[in-house]
């Protein structure tokens, strides 16, 4: 920010202006230096020599010196170089000064903050978690960490996954001896853990394994390599030709204390703690593997058609548990919990295809998408219920598709004979098999291009436990929670039994580990915050349960709803009836709403036209009617969510004529639609809905006495599989100081799946910075009376702990950077907290089915032994069980206590302008993944010929340029455009 002398944006441009001074010697063009040069320097050596830096200059000095009359004599043939005086006298008052190095700054890498104490305001609960405690009885022991490599026989290594789990099981098997009878916990790639040593450090190992199917065995069954399987093949499949031979080598790598365990619920984590819970967590992960789950990371599914739930498209929810060891402030816990993952509906191809794509029978497919969808799918075969993995499918249909299949017999001259046969007839004829609806469709192809195996697809289903990876649709995500979703009492009998199935008393690893597992839920101590008093136009009122209305309140601030328009993008319903209820409600809520100068219906020959067409159509419609760009037009959209036109309006309206616009789909409106539209249209046009009573006063602790910015930062990335989709980093800044409750954000693109906001400084001059802070700086001086904000709070979205540290380091940096570029004296003071809700720790009140009060805090017991953290359950939990929020707070230069910046957080959960609830999460960060959210939708229907060459990553010719997001128009550019 300026120095109070410079007030415009220049000053702050300027107040970095470097200034370069330079000291230059000389010597003449002959290289030599006069007598008289040197007397000279004589007063320059005494200020030398007095310095602390004496010792170093003096001898540059002296050395060049040197090397500067070796040169000249060396020049000199003659003999003649010129006669030098005799060094100056030494005062006979000079003592020499001692030489004392400055040490060189070392940056001092900033860690996560210690707890400075426990809060104690709010009323006092008893909470159960789903923690359960672990004794561990054996500290003294060490594991040994071995890394395996896994080779096929001609020394090529293994690439496939989940072969390395069936290798490892069998050396267990043959090599017991060997391997002196221990037990090892294998984390199915290169990683391998024992509870003391083995026998050697380099041990190698030759196994066997039968009826292999991976994908390297698959394209060789069919007679002459090409077409399908007979029952010749099938005697082939079980001789050695379809059995593996692995080379195993397992080599030491570390070893890790047990005691670091015990040193990691002091607060002393390590390296060490770190691996040894690893360790912990890859003998859960094992366990399950031995009972044939589907791993997720720390998640197990079991393959039981009770724990399914059809989502639609051919997709499941599978329904298993997370598992995984914290270390507590209560000591070591095994967190549990339910987890979702969805699967590929198993069963018949067929039948998978019909849902996926909607379809009435199978004559009805796309086989194109379905070949996409299928590749690498993993199918049994029917009669033999072989195992393949799907490389494709035939490009004719099965009664036409020939391939070459040898006859039993040879010919006179001793050759095989072989004869082309549709696959069709070879199952038919041949095989005895009945195909009911085969012929017209094409074949699964299991083999390898070149030398394909082709399968009726009505001979194929799939296998269970097969992950579905890509994004769910709007209806399917909507159906998982509908029906993935428990009461509070619910949950809990599910976790208790899981406790039971999982038997990990059982688990010999464990047990050498001296481990046992309480089987009850921890009990914690709780508080239920009191909610915040807000503040209406007519009213303060204290929220219940979480929840007010507007019924009989005016708005804090009403803005006014004038030189609008709507316009309809094919979507039914009484539009005179929608604008004449947004006029009566807006009077009740203080908001004066003028007639709309027009309705612009969308053409119906436009309808079927591209997004992008179908938005510059209806601009053209605008533009015509109207005699100037209005301030606001609410667009009625046909679809409720993801609706091809979203993004494209948004960004012509915001990005190009920097209009605020409001989209709707209407279906059922009533008086609480009404009123939550006109809250978000009154919050994007510079309005307020309600805010803190506190907020008006001023008087929150460290934020209403001093000019303090608060900052919510969050990172939204493409959705599954999309690799090339660039990542799109939002800070959403206060404005207005004392306000916490107006906000208005900064986007930016970044590369592909990159957590880290890269965009916070980004220095292009000595006097030029295109960072996102910037604009965040400068809107809070403009907006706040010419004040720079001394406090800056950050709340960090999306990140887990092992990125705390970058956080701190890299973002942080950046962000002061930021600071020091606009005013090198100006030294603001940061608070840096993270808020997680991907995380499995969840609260019940014991003896109640009903979900822990809004309010409800937990900083003690299942909290980090060290690090100052917290859990927030600030929302009423109406479905399902809760999630609270889990606050790290990595960083506090203010000096909060426990009490103000819990309280502080849980404000922050009543500003959110969209809602009259309390959130869930602080609303700056909802802010931040809003706005996100929405400009991802700016790029979604780019011309790809524009863009697919700029999509981020890497191609042959280097790192690819991330395509920039267009800007706001400085009209919009600091509104809550993303309400």
């Amino acid at each position: 920010m300026p120095s109070k002398d410079v007030t415009n944006q220049e000053g702050w441009q300027n107040a970095k202006a470097a200034s370069k001074s330079t000291n230059v010697a000389s010597t003449s063009a002959t290289g030599t230096i006069s007598g008289n040069a040197f007397q000279a320097l004589t007063p320059l050596i005494l200020v030398l020599l007095s310095s602390k830096w004496m010792g170093i200059l003096l001898l540059r000095f002296l050395v060049s010196f040197k090397s500067l009359r070796e040169d000249m004599a060396e020049e000199d043939t003659n003999g003649a170089a010129d006669g030098l005086p005799p060094p100056p006298p030494v005062p006979p008052d000079f003592t020499p000064a001692k030489t004392e190095l400055e040490p060189v700054k070392k940056k001092v890498l900033r860690v996560p903050m210690a707890r400075r104490g426990l809060g104690n305001k709010g009323q006092k609960i008893q909470i159960l978690t789903n923690h359960f405690k672990v004794n561990v009885t054996n500290v003294d022991g060490h594991f040994f960490h071995y890394s395996v490599a896994l080779f096929y026989e001609d020394g090529r290594p293994v690439d496939g996954k989940g072969v390395g789990r069936k290798v490892l099981d069998r050396v267990h098997e043959t090599y017991d001896t060997e391997l002196a009878g221990k037990e090892f916990a294998y984390d199915g790639e290169k990683s391998l853990f024992t509870i003391g040593a083995l026998p050697r450090n380099k041990m190698e190992f030759t196994v066997v394994l039968e009826d292999m199917t991976s994908n390297r065995s698959n394209g060789n069954s069919s007679p002459g390599g090409h077409g399908s399987p007979n029952d010749n093949d099938r005697k082939r499949l079980r001789r050695p030709c379809q059995s593996k031979t692995f080379k195993v080598e397992i080599s030491f790598a570390a070893k890790i204390p047990m005691q670091a365990i015990a040193n990691a619920l002091r607060g002393q984590e390590s390296e060490n703690s770190q691996e040894a819970l690893r360790v912990l967590d890859i003998i859960l992960r094992q366990h399950a593997a031995k009972q044939g789950c589907l791993l997720v990371r720390q998640s197990f599914f079991h393959n039981d058609p009770k724990n399914f739930v059809d989502v639609g498209g051919g997709v499941l929810g599978c329904r298993g548990f997370h598992s995984s060891f914290r270390t507590t402030q209560s000591g070591l816990s095994l967190n549990i919990d339910v987890s979702t993952t969805m699967i590929i509906q198993p069963g018949p191809v067929v039948d998978f295809l019909i849902a996926n794509q909607n379809a009435k029978d199978p004559f009805s497919l796309d086989w194109a998408k379905a070949k996409r969808m299928l590749k690498n799918l993993r199918v049994k075969t029917s009669p033999t219920n072989q195992e393949y993995k799907i490389t494709g499918l035939s490009d004719r249909p099965c009664r036409e598709q020939l391939f070459t299949l040898k006859q039993k017999g040879k010919d006179v001259d001793g050759e095989v004979q072989t004869t082309e046969i549709t696959v069709y007839d070879y199952f038919v004829n041949h095989r005895n098999i009945e195909l009911r609806y085969s012929a017209d469709l094409p074949c699964i192809n299991v083999g390898k291009p070149k030398r394909p195996t082709y399968f009726p697809v009505e001979l194929c289903s799939l296998v269970s436990l097969q992950r579905y990876t890509k994004s769910l649709s709007t209806f399917q995500r909507s159906s998982l929670v509908e029906k993935s979703r428990q009461k509070p009492q619910e949950r809990m009998q599910v976790l208790s039994n899981a406790l039971k199935i999982n038997k990990y008393d059982a688990e010999p690893l464990l047990r050498a580990c001296g481990i046992s597992i309480s089987s009850n839920f921890t009990q914690v101590d709780g508080r239920v915050l009191p909610p915040p008093k807000l503040k209406t136009g007519n009213d303060d009122f204290v929220p219940r349960n979480g929840r007010w209305n507007f019924n009989n309140k005016r708005l804090v601030d009403p803005t006014k709803i004038e030189r609008w328009a709507v316009v309809n993008f094919s979507a039914r319903c009484n539009i005179q009836g929608l604008v004449s209820d947004l006029i009566k409600c807006g009077k009740q809520k203080g908001i004066m709403v003028e007639d709309p100068f027009d309705v612009f219906e969308e053409s119906p020959q436009v309808r079927r036209a591209p997004p992008l067409v179908r938005v510059e159509k209806m601009f053209e419609q605008v533009q015509s009617k109207l005699p100037g760009a209005p301030k606001f037009l609410l667009c009625l959209l046909p679809e409720r969510k993801n609706c091809d036109v979203y993004g494209p309006w948004k960004r012509k309206n915001l990005a190009e004529y920097g209009i605020v616009t409001q989209c709707i789909a209407p279906t059922r409106v009533n008086d609480q639609y009404i009123t939550n539209v006109l809250l978000k249209i009154n919050a994007k046009l510079g309005g307020l809905n309600s805010m803190l009573t506190v907020e008006h006063s001023p008087s929150i602790p460290m934020v209403s006495k001093v000019p303090t910015i608060i900052l919510g930062m969050d990172v939204s990335h493409g959705s599954p599989g999309q690799s090339d989709v660039p990542s799109i980093a939002a800070v959403v800044s206060s404005r207005q100081w004392p306000s916490i409750s107006r906000y208005r954000a900064s986007v930016r693109t970044q590369s592909p799946k990159v957590e880290m906001i890269d965009n916070l400084f980004k220095r292009v001059s000595d006097t030029e910075d295109e960072g996102i802070m910037r604009e965040a700086l400068l809107d809070f001086y403009v907006s706040s009376g010419k004040r720079k904000p001394e406090h800056i709070i950050i709340f960090r979205d999306g990140v887990s702990e092992s990125q705390f540290n970058q956080v701190l380091n890299v973002e942080l940096d950046q962000i002061i950077e930021s600071c020091k570029f606009l005013d090198e004296k100006w030294n603001p003071k940061f608070v840096v907290i993270v808020a997680q809700k991907n995380h499995h720790t969840k609260f019940f009140q014991p003896n109640d089915p009903s979900n822990v009060p809004p309010g409800t805090i937990i900083d003690n017991k299942v909290c980090h032994p060290r690090n100052y953290d917290f859990y927030l359950c600030a929302h009423a939990g109406m479905i399902g069980t809760t999630r609270p929020t889990h606050y790290h707070v990595l960083f506090d230069e203010l000096g909060f206590s426990a009490d103000d910046l819990q309280e502080l957080v849980h404000n922050l959960s009543y500003v959110y302008q969209r809602s009259t609830t309390a959130i869930s999460v602080v609303a700056p960060i909802c802010y931040a993944h809003l706005a996100a959210t929405q400009m991802g939708q700016w790029m979604k229907f780019e011309d790809t010929s524009e863009t697919s060459s700029m999509r981020g990553g890497v191609t042959n010719a280097g790192p690819v340029a991330v395509p920039q997001l267009p800007k706001l128009d400085e009209k919009v550019s600091s509104s809550m455009f993303f309400c």
